[in-house]
């Protein structure tokens, strides 16, 4: 059996309007939030996740202002929502998820 990339199968077996409308679906479904959007889309309060997360609400807000989070930190919030966190590494039109991090 012959390896084929996704592109030349996409290709092949989609039509352009089903490859556009495919791309589109998928950017629709990459939302961007930071931390406090995404706390607040899942309707929880900061005491509710600083509990969850095993923290202080103070730790918690400093936490949501900041530009740099440890991994650890971060999928421990994550987890307080009752989500998992994948780290995905991008490369032009490629994405990579990297596992045990």
């Amino acid at each position: 059996m012959k390896t084929q990339r996704w592109s030349e199968l996409k290709k092949q077996k989609l039509s352009p309007e089903q490859i556009a409308a495919s791309e589109q679906w998928a950017e629709q479904e990459s939302l961007s939030m930071t931390l406090r959007e995404l706390r607040e889309f899942a309707q929880k309060t900061q005491e509710d996740m600083a509990s969850a997360a095993n923290m202080t609400q103070s730790e918690l807000s400093r936490l949501e202002r900041r530009d740099d989070h440890l991994l650890s930190t971060l999928r421990r919030y994550v987890e307080a929502l009752g989500g998992r966190l994948d780290i995905v590494a991008v490369f032009d039109n490629r994405q990579i998820r990297l596992e045990n991090v």
